[in-house]
């Protein structure tokens, strides 16, 4: 695992580039064009703050000081979070990943996690296979992308500079030793930068939370505790003697002192249960709440 962040290794490169695909073309485009505004076309080992810089980006003093301050290993996805997949998988599981996981891109190893060989798109994956699953010659190999490689102590900036100029938005962050650390895409670290971004795949934000059957709930970690409350005709889920909780994902975070794990499931002595439906190191985004578990 000697390869430099341009991500040069064979086993990286996959038969379909970013750069020569049409699918991508027009986003990448559009996302280039923030990317040239906001480097004004410095080098990457130039992204230092200065008040001219600050003046052309027109962003924050703050959101400066996370692009040079800020490093990878700061902002990771951590390695036992890591959604991905064998070279060697068989069509209908990678149809239940995708599904399962709600992400488009996923890394793709070969024997090992430590031995990546690129990342495949949903989009490639739908376009050649859609999601039937009934092809008898289904192989992943000729779907791969190109990773990039980066250093846990490498800063943000560099990386968003490195991957709008490569147009390659999946990076595993590699260690001393050659094993995975840690992921990030590019939006991980936009988000950093600008804050969350909220898509298409992403609760409404007008929606701070939903029923998706009775007694369950898919809710935003910023949504109000005292109005969840109130529509669950409950009394206050928050010790009185703990510090003032307003939201939902603070009131997890107070119970167990700290941010959980995608997936780890909290339970409330109300009998509620929290399901962490989607978080990163720093924070809680989205939760699940159950209110008789017992009852299903």
């Amino acid at each position: 695992m000697g390869d430099t962040i341009d991500g040069s290794s064979g086993a990286a490169h996959g038969a379909q580039s970013d750069e020569q695909d049409p699918i991508d073309g027009q986003d990448q485009d559009q996302t280039g064009g923030f990317f040239k505004r906001l480097f004004s076309g410095a080098k990457a080992q130039d992204l230092i703050e200065t008040p001219e810089t600050m003046e052309q980006s027109n962003l924050p003093t703050g959101d400066l000081r996370n692009l040079q301050f800020m490093r990878l290993e700061d902002v990771a996805v951590p390695r036992a979070d890591i959604t991905s997949v064998s070279q060697d998988i068989e069509l209908a599981d990678l149809v239940a990943v995708f599904k399962d996981s709600g992400y488009s891109r996923l890394p793709v190893y070969k024997d090992q996690l430590d031995n990546p060989v690129g990342f495949i798109h949903l989009k490639d994956f739908a376009l050649e296979y859609g999601f039937n699953g009934n092809s008898s010659e289904f192989s992943i190999k000729p779907m791969l992308r190109t990773l990039l490689f980066a250093p846990p102590s490498m800063a943000i900036g560099v990386l968003l500079q490195k991957m709008q100029a490569d147009r390659i938005h999946m990076a595993l962050v590699i260690d001393e030793y050659g094993g995975v650390d840690g992921l990030l895409t590019i939006e991980d670290l936009v988000e950093t930068v600008l804050g969350e971004i909220v898509d298409e795949h992403d609760t409404e934000e007008d929606a701070m939370w939903v029923e998706e059957k009775p007694g369950v709930f898919l809710a935003q970690s910023r949504a109000s505790l005292t109005e969840f409350e109130t529509m669950l005709n409950m009394g206050a889920l928050a010790d009185t003697d703990a510090e003032e909780v307003d939201t939902l994902g603070g009131l997890v975070f107070m119970m167990i002192g700290r941010v959980p794990a995608k997936g780890e499931i909290i339970p409330h002595p109300s009998g509620i249960e929290f399901e962490i439906v989607d978080a990163d190191p720093r924070r809680i985004k989205r939760l699940r709440i159950t209110r008789d578990p017992a009852g299903g």
